[in-house]
C-alpha cells in the first residue's frame, strides 16, 4: 500500500507541473524538468518542490544541496540552481562551491564569473574556500591576473592553504605573461605554507628567472626545493642554472654548481663543458680554461669543434697565437677536423693584431685543406687590408672571392663602403649585386641585357633593378639581403626618399625588411636629423615582430649624445633593461663620452662602475675614452691610476691610448709621468704618429712655448709625417692664438721644468733614428721675435699643404698673417684662395676686417664690410660686432650708432663687449641721454654694463642733474649684487 501511494505521488507530481527557469538569461527558456531524461533529477526536483510547499525551507536547502553535490553534470546543477532561483530561495556557500568547481572544470568560466559576481561577491561572501580556489583559477583562465591574485590574497588572509591546481594555474599564467617576479612572490608565499607544487612549477621558474637574469631569486627556487621540501633536482633544473650564471658571467658560481653535478653522479655533456671554457676565456683565464678542458678529457667527454674553437679563440684574444696554433694542431689529434670557423678565428685576432700577411697564409692554408673560406674571412681579410691602404690586394681578394664561388654580403658591402668614395656607392652596391645573382643564384650575366641609357647613372640604377627582380625570383633570402645593400647604398649617398620607396618595394617582391634594413633608416634618419622618424620606425619594426638589437639602440643612443642629451640616452638605457637586453662596451663607451664632454665628470665615473656591476667588460676603447675624461676635466692622477688598471687587467693600450694619456700628462703639467707612458710606448713597438706630436704641439702653443713648439714641427717634418687638412688648421690656430695671447700677455706661466720638456724631446727624437740634434736652442723672448718664430712655422705648415685647397685652412692661414700685422701676404692668399676656386665666407671677411681693425686702418675695414655685402655674402652677427667694437674704438661714433640700427634691421644684437665698447663711447663724449638709453637695452638682453663704465655713467647722469635715471641706473646696479658709491639718499 505504501508502495502504490508513492508511485502515485510521482505520477502525480510529474504531471501535474513542468518546473521552468527564468532567473538566468544563459539558460534556454524552454529548458524544464519535463524536458529531462534523468528521471532521478525530477523526481528530486519535485521533492524539493514538496517540501518548499509545506514551509520546509531549511530542509529543502540541505535537500538541494545535495542534489547539487551529486548532480553528474554542469547542466543539472544549473537546472537545480534555476528552480531555486524561480522559487526565491538562497542555496548555500557549499553549493555555490559545488556548482562553481563544476563550471571551472568542464571551462565553463564566463558563466562562473557571472554566478560568483552576482549571488556571492555582490553579497561580500568572500569565506569559502572552495568558491576562492576556484575564482582563482576562474579569473586566470579570463586574463584578469589581479583578481586571481586578490583572490588567492584571501585565502592566505583566512589562514588557509589555496590549493594545488589554484596556485599551479596562477603561476602558469603569470610567466606567460612575463610577470616573472610577481610569479615569484607568490610561488614563495605558497612555499612558506609547505604546499608542494611539483616540479613544473620549478622549472618554469626557475627557467623565467634565469632568462630575465634573476638569478638569486633562481637559487631562492632552488634551496626550497632542496631544502625545503627535500626533493632532489633534476638535471634540467641544473643546468638552466648553469646557463643562466654563464650568461651572467658569474663564472664561479657556475662552476659550483657544475662540482655539485658531478658529485651528484648527474650527467654533464660537452656544451656544459665548453660554455664553462668559454666563460673562462672571456675572462682571460686561460689557466682556468684549460683546466676544465683536461677534467673533460679525463671523465671521456670528447671535444668538439665548438670547444677548440672557444680555446683557439680564448688563446688568440690575449696575442699567444703559438698555443692557438698548437690547439688547432692537436685538433686531429682529437679526431675533431679544423673547419672554417676554426680559421675565421685565427684570421681575425692575426688582423687586429696587425699581422695581416699571417692572416693572408691562413686564408691559402684552408684552400690546401679543401676548405672554402667564408665571407666572414674574407670581410675580415679585406677591412684590415683598407686599413693599411693596400688596395690593390683588396681587389685581388674580391675576385678570389668570385673565382672560389662565395656569395658576398651586406657586412662585405658596409665593409667597402667605408672606404669607397661618395660618387661610387651605387657602382659598389651593383658589384656586389652581380656577385650574388653570379655565385648564389647561379646566372650567367651575360645573358641579362640591362636597358641602356644615355647617362651613366641611370644605367647603373636600371642594372640594380633588374637584378633585383631577377634575385628575387630566385631566392627570396638572397633577394632580401641584396635589396639590403641596396638601401644602405642610397642611405649612404642621401638618397633617404628613394631609399624609402624600395623598403616599400621590399613586400612587393616577397621580401622581407631585416633587422640590418631597420638600422640602416634609423641611422640615415638620425644623421639626417630626423630623431623622431628614427623612433617611430623602431615602433614600426616593433609591430613587424623584430626586436631591436645592439646595433639599433646604439644607433640611438649615439644620436642623443650627439645631441649633448645624456637623460636621453638613459632612458633608451632603461628601455633596453625593460626587454632583458644588457647594454654592450659600446653604448657605455657612447654616454661616457658624452657626460665628459658635457664636464659631468662624476657621472662618467659612475656609467663606468655600472658598466663593471652589470658585468661588461671593459675594452681598450672606453678605457681610452674614461681616461680622456678624466685628463679633459683636470684629473690627471685618476687618468693615470686608470691606465695602470687597464695594463693590470691584461688590456694593452693602443697608440690612440696612448696618445690621449701623454698628451692630456703634458697639458696638465705632468711631462715626467707622460716622458714614462712615452717610453713605454716606444718599448711598446707602438711608434708616436702626426696626431701625438700635433697635439704637444698645441699643448706649448697654449702654454706660450713657441720656441720648443717650433723644434716639435721640424721634427715632426724630418719624421716625415703627412699633413692634413686637420692638423694644419689646428698648428696654425695654435700660432695664431700665440701671437694674440703674446701681445695681450695673458699666457700662464708654465710649471714644468725645462728638463723635463727636454726629455720628452729626447724620447721623440729617438724615435726618428737621426743623429743627435744640434745643441743650438731658438729662443725667442719678445713679442718681434716671437711673431717672427710664428711666421716661420706658419710657413714651414704653408710649404707641406701646398696642394691642399681648404676654405678653414686658408682662413686659418690668412688670420694668422693678420694677427702678424702683414695684412700683405694675408690679402696674397685671399687671392690665391679664389683663384683656386674657394669662396670666401663670413668668417674670411671678418678675420681680414678684424686685421685692418688692429692696425688702425678703419677705413679699409669699412671697405671690406661693404665688400663682403656686395659679393652677396651677408655679413653675420660676428662681422657686425667686429665693425662695430672696432668704430667705437676709433671715436667714429655716429657711424657706430648706424651701424647698431643697421644690425636691429637684420635681427641681430650687439654682444655685451660691443655694447661696453658703445656706452663707453657714449660716456667720453658726455651723451648721457643716448648712454642711458643703452644701459637700459643691455639690460633687457640680460646684459651688465662692467664696472668702470657703470660707475662713469652714474657719475655723468648725476653730475647732468639726472636723479630720475641716475636712481634706475643705481637701483639696478644694487639688484645685481654691483652696489655704486652713491645711495638712495644722495638721488634725494
Amino acid at each position: 500500500m505504501l508502495k502504490k501511494r508513492h508511485n502515485f505521488c510521482y505520477f502525480f507530481f510529474k504531471a501535474r507541473r513542468k518546473i521552468t527557469s527564468c532567473a538566468l538569461p544563459f539558460v534556454p527558456s524552454n529548458s524544464s524538468i519535463s524536458t529531462v531524461a534523468n528521471d532521478h533529477i525530477s523526481l528530486c526536483l519535485s521533492s524539493a518542490e514538496q517540501l518548499i510547499r509545506r514551509g520546509l525551507l531549511s530542509h529543502a536547502q540541505q535537500f538541494m544541496k545535495r542534489i547539487v553535490m551529486h548532480s553528474s553534470s554542469d547542466s543539472d546543477a544549473l537546472l537545480v540552481f534555476n528552480f531555486a532561483s524561480s522559487r526565491g530561495l538562497e542555496l548555500d556557500l557549499d553549493s555555490y562551491g559545488v556548482l562553481l568547481r563544476k563550471l571551472v572544470s568542464l571551462g565553463r568560466y564566463q558563466l562562473a564569473e557571472y554566478i560568483y559576481c552576482k549571488f556571492i561577491g555582490s553579497r561580500g561572501m568572500y569565506n569559502d574556500l572552495s568558491i576562492l580556489n576556484s575564482m582563482v583559477i576562474c579569473f586566470c583562465k579570463l586574463g584578469k591576473l589581479e583578481e586571481a591574485r586578490i583572490h588567492l590574497d584571501r585565502i592566505f588572509t583566512m589562514n588557509s592553504i589555496p590549493c594545488k591546481a589554484a596556485c599551479n594555474t596562477l603561476i602558469r599564467e603569470l610567466c606567460s605573461q612575463e610577470m616573472i617576479l610577481e610569479a615569484f612572490a607568490h610561488f614563495v608565499r605558497i612555499s612558506d605554507a609547505r604546499l608542494f607544487l611539483g616540479f613544473w612549477s620549478f622549472n618554469v621558474l626557475i627557467d623565467g628567472l634565469c632568462s630575465k637574469g634573476y638569478m638569486d631569486e633562481a637559487l631562492q627556487v632552488f634551496n626550497i626545493l632542496c631544502h625545503r621540501h627535500g626533493r632532489l633536482p633534476t638535471t634540467h633544473l641544473y643546468k638552466t642554472l648553469f646557463y643562466g650564471h654563464c650568461n651572467r658571467g658569474k663564472v664561479v658560481e657556475a662552476e659550483l654548481l657544475f662540482i655539485e653535478m658531478e658529485s651528484k653522479g648527474l650527467y654533464i655533456d660537452k656544451v656544459m663543458y665548453t660554455s664553462l671554457i668559454n666563460e673562462y676565456c672571456k675572462n682571460k683565464e686561460m689557466k682556468m680554461a684549460m683546466r676544465v678542458f683536461l677534467r673533460m678529457l679525463k671523465m671521456g667527454c670528447d671535444p668538439d669543434a665548438f670547444t677548440c674553437n672557444t680555446l683557439i679563440r680564448g688563446y688568440m684574444k690575449l696575442c699567444m697565437f703559438d698555443k692557438g696554433l698548437a690547439i688547432n694542431k692537436l685538433m686531429t689529434e682529437w679526431g675533431v677536423q679544423p673547419n672554417v670557423s676554426a680559421f675565421g678565428i685565427m684570421i681575425s685576432e692575426y688582423c687586429k693584431n696587425g699581422e695581416i700577411d699571417y692572416g693572408l697564409m691562413l686564408l691559402n692554408k684552408m684552400v690546401s685543406f679543401n676548405l672554402t673560406p667564408s665571407v666572414h674571412c674574407y670581410t675580415i681579410l679585406i677591412k684590415a687590408l683598407l686599413e693599411k691602404n693596400r688596395l690593390s690586394e683588396v681587389d685581388e681578394l674580391y675576385n678570389s672571392i668570385l673565382d672560389r664561388g662565395v656569395v658576398p654580403d651586406h657586412i662585405l658591402f658596409f665593409v667597402l663602403v667605408k672606404k669607397c668614395p661618395k660618387v661610387h656607392y651605387l657602382e659598389l652596391a651593383l658589384k656586389i649585386l652581380r656577385a650574388i645573382a653570379k655565385n648564389g643564384c647561379g646566372f650567367d650575366l651575360s645573358l641579362i641585357l640591362y636597358p641602356a641609357s644615355q647617362n651613366p647613372s641611370q644605367d647603373v640604377e636600371q642594372e640594380i633593378h633588374v637584378l633585383l627582380g631577377e634575385i628575387a625570383t630566385s631566392n627570396l633570402n638572397l633577394a632580401t639581403m641584396a635589396v639590403n645593400v641596396y638601401i644602405h647604398a642610397l642611405c649612404m649617398d642621401g638618397n633617404l626618399d628613394v631609399a624609402l620607396h624600395w623598403f616599400d618595394r621590399m613586400r612587393n617582391l616577397g621580401c622581407l625588411p631585416s633587422l640590418f634594413t631597420y638600422n640602416t633608416l634609423i641611422k640615415c634618419f638620425c644623421q639626417e636629423e630626423l630623431f623622431e622618424y628614427a623612433v617611430s620606425l623602431i615602433d614600426l619594426m616593433e609591430g613587424k615582430g623584430i626586436v631591436p638589437d645592439q646595433a639599433t639602440y646604439l644607433v640611438i643612443i649615439n644620436e642623443c649624445c650627439k645631441r649633448g642629451d645624456p637623460e636621453l640616452a638613459f632612458h633608451v638605457m632603461d628601455d633596453m633593461d625593460g626587454r632583458g637586453m644588457k647594454p654592450g662596451v659600446a653604448i657605455y663607451d657612447s654616454i661616457i663620452g658624452c657626460l665628459s664632454r658635457r664636464k659631468r665628470i662624476l657621472d662618467a665615473e659612475n656609467m663606468f662602475k655600472r658598466m663593471l656591476e652589470a658585468g661588461v667588460g671593459p675594452d681598450e676603447v672606453v678605457y681610452s675614452t674614461m681616461i680622456n675624461g678624466y685628463l679633459n676635466n683636470g684629473r690627471a692622477t685618476e687618468a693615470h691610476q686608470l691606465f695602470k688598471k687597464m695594463v693590470d687587467n691584461s688590456i694593452w693600450p693602443s697608440l690612440h691610448c696612448y696618445t690621449a694619456l701623454i698628451s692630456g700628462l703634458v697639458k696638465r703639467n705632468m711631462t715626467d709621468k707622460g716622458c714614462e707612458h712615452l717610453d713605454r710606448m716606444l718599448k711598446d713597438d707602438l711608434l708616436p704618429n702626426a696626431v701625438l706630436y700635433t697635439s704637444l704641439i698645441n699643448n706649448y702653443l697654449k702654454k706660450g712655448r713657441l720656441e720648443f713648439a717650433f723644434r716639435l714641427v721640424d721634427l715632426m717634418c724630418k719624421c716625415q709625417f703627412a699633413f692634413d687638412h686637420i692638423m694644419c688648421i689646428s698648428l696654425v690656430s695654435g700660432v695664431c692664438r700665440n701671437i694674440m695671447s703674446t701681445r695681450g700677455k695673458w699666457h700662464l706661466q708654465s710649471r714644468e721644468s725645462d728638463m723635463a720638456r727636454e726629455k720628452l724631446f729626447g724620447l721623440l727624437h729617438k724615435n726618428t733614428h737621426m743623429p743627435k740634434e744640434n745643441s743650438l736652442r731658438v729662443s725667442a723672448s719678445s713679442f718681434e721675435e716671437k711673431k717672427c718664430l710664428a711666421m716661420k712655422l706658419i710657413q714651414t705648415i704653408i710649404e707641406k699643404t701646398s696642394s691642399m685647397q681648404n676654405l678653414y685652412l686658408y682662413n686659418s692661414i690668412i688670420s694668422g698673417y693678420c694677427y702678424a700685422e702683414k695684412m700683405q701676404e694675408a690679402y696674397g692668399h685671399f687671392e690665391l684662395m679664389q683663384r683656386e676656386g674657394l669662396h670666401p665666407n663670413q668668417v674670411t671677411y671678418t678675420i681680414l676686417m678684424d686685421g685692418h681693425l688692429r692696425s688702425g686702418d678703419i677705413d679699409s675695414a669699412i671697405g671690406i664690410f661693404n665688400k663682403m655685402n656686395a659679393d652677396g655674402c651677408l655679413p653675420d652677427r660676428i662681422a657686425y660686432n667686429t665693425l662695430l667694437r672696432g668704430l667705437c674704438k676709433a671715436g667714429r661714433l655716429l657711424e657706430a650708432l648706424s651701424l647698431s640700427y643697421a644690425m636691429h634691421k637684420r635681427g641681430f644684437f650687439p654682444n655685451k663687449v660691443s655694447y661696453d665698447s658703445l656706452l663707453n663711447c657714449f660716456c667720453a663724449s658726455g651723451l648721457g641721454n643716448h648712454a642711458f638709453k643703452i644701459f637700459e637695452e643691455m639690460v633687457a638682453l640680460d646684459y651688465m654694463p662692467c664696472q668702470f663704465n657703470s660707475q662713469w655713467l652714474l657719475c655723468m647722469l648725476y653730475k647732468k642733474n639726472k636723479l630720475r635715471e641716475a636712481l634706475i641706473v643705481n637701483e639696478m646696479l644694487v639688484e645685481r649684487g654691483k652696489p655704486s658709491k652713491y645711495n638712495k639718499v644722495t638721488f634725494s
